[in-house]
């Protein structure tokens, strides 16, 4: 697993590790806000990142818990339903993007996964002038609640025609958006869209949208 553009992000009395990575003239930052028990290291948000930059723009991968708090969530598996937390935590990561000189102008979006899609959202609800797209991967959008109206970001949500339970939480959290939005469902993919060229098909929807809001 490569730690290449391994940063550390300072946020109150913790600190979390991302990699990050912009191309030269990126037009806009991706921040990945990751799932129910998955790290920077995903295979899948890795994959979705890598045609994010052949697109020209950034992407950082970063860990919203620190190592023993990840120690605790794979017993407790409590901390990664910690949506208040984690927006939180996004937040002082855009925050600290913003603070660069180098980043100081770009555009940034957010690309959520499973839970860390409901924090995407919470966090573009709270900074709207930070945030200017939020795309969600088989999120759980619901668990922004009465965040979902305060969103300004244009939002794409994305599901697998699969995954029949997700499909349902994102038709409700769809309604309560009040921003530009879209839902797409990925035909006959599941959950963590493995089959076949679903995952391609994500990054696809991902970089249309990104390009579109950050460029």
């Amino acid at each position: 697993m490569s730690d290449e553009g391994l940063v550390h992000v300072p946020i109150d009395s913790i600190t979390l590790d991302g990699n990050l990575l912009v191309p030269s003239g990126a037009t806009g930052i991706v921040l990945f806000a990751h799932g129910s028990g998955s790290s920077r290291f995903s295979s899948r948000n890795r994959h979705v990142a890598s045609m994010l930059r052949a697109a020209n723009l950034g992407t950082l991968l970063i860990d919203l818990l620190t190592g023993r708090e990840e120690q605790r969530d794979n017993v407790t598996g409590e901390l990664r339903f910690d949506i208040g937390m984690l927006a939180e935590r996004l937040v002082g990561t855009v925050e600290w993007l913003r603070a660069r000189p180098e980043m100081s102008n770009m555009n940034i979006g957010l690309f959520g996964a499973s839970t860390g899609g409901g924090a995407a959202l919470v966090a573009a609800a709270e900074r709207p002038q930070l945030i200017q797209a939020v795309v969600s991967r088989g999120g759980r959008p619901d668990l922004a609640g009465p965040a979902l109206p305060r969103v300004q970001a244009p939002t794409l949500l994305i599901v697998g025609g699969d995954d029949i339970p997700v499909i349902a939480l994102n038709c409700e959290a769809y309604d309560q958006l009040h921003c530009a939005r879209r839902l797409e469902i990925v035909p006959d993919a599941t959950h963590l869209f493995e089959e076949p060229g679903a995952l391609d098909q994500v990054a696809e929807l991902a970089r249309e949208w990104f390009t579109r809001y950050l460029g």
